[in-house]
């Protein structure tokens, strides 16, 4: 049974937040992956030229249709991509080493970066609150319950693409229009392009890192429907930063 959750004082009926990289640390290890991936590459071919790690991004976004978000889809593409820019001339044992990167990317430890635990509790307390996360659903669901997250989000959807039909989905199964709506998270393209642009709102806190494809996006420095976070910390001020605008209309 889905925990009751508050009902909201002011304009803003639902918190979303997203998951990897920005509950908890997950570009690092796909970026250790693609460097141990070029690792292996380089008994083949140049790794210095630039076209190798992009004929990679190339690959994947050409499967993102097919594999879906993840490490099982990211490591399928380093397969094909290996293969193909080899010239077929990679060994049997090096796209075993291949395989064996992908296993150790879906084992790598859940850490939960500084501040969400507490901001979390704090949003939660006041407004219900949806964690909406993409990728593998096998992945994804032994990610949130090592975090160990449960107690804060009744509700979880894992999705397979965060694009303006999902967030459509989400919010008409809450019965909430989206201008009600903050999602949280880090990807300008998948956490605030799509909600913005349905006339929901968005908090966004960069990461560190962040994959080549989730930097093409089309959000302006200054969307007004946008307030910055540095931190997880900061995500509190934010939500009331946000209240505050939707009071003016």
């Amino acid at each position: 049974m889905m925990t009751s959750q508050p009902t909201p004082t002011g304009h803003i009926g639902l918190v979303g937040f997203d998951g990897d990289d920005t509950l908890w640390k997950s570009e690092d290890y796909y970026q250790k992956a693609e460097q141990d991936y070029l690792d292996i590459l380089s008994r083949y071919i140049d790794v210095h030229d630039t076209a190798t790690a992009r004929h990679l991004l190339e690959v994947q976004q050409r499967n993102l249709a097919v594999f879906g978000y993840g490490v099982k889809g990211m490591t399928l593409s380093m397969l094909e991509a290996a293969i193909d820019i080899s010239q077929q001339m990679i060994t049997a044992r090096d796209l075993q080493q291949i395989l064996d990167i992908g296993h150790d990317t879906l084992r790598h430890p859940v850490e939960l970066i500084d501040g969400v635990r507490e901001s979390v509790a704090a949003i939660a307390n006041d407004y219900p609150v949806v964690l909406i996360t993409k990728g593998d659903l096998f992945h994804q669901e032994a990610k949130i319950k090592v975090a160990n997250l449960r107690d804060l989000f009744p509700r979880i959807e894992i999705v397979s693409e965060k694009d303006p039909e999902t967030y459509a989905r989400v919010l008409e199964e809450f019965d909430l229009p989206m201008d009600r709506f903050v999602m949280v998270g880090n990807s300008l393209r998948s956490d605030i392009e799509p909600v913005v642009t349905l006339g929901g709102w968005g908090i966004h806190t960069p990461y560190a890192v962040t994959w080549a494809h989730e930097t093409q996006h089309g959000v302006a420095v200054d969307e007004p429907r946008m307030v910055e976070a540095p931190t997880a910390f900061d995500w509190p001020q934010a939500l009331r930063a946000i209240e505050a605008k939707a009071a003016q209309g």
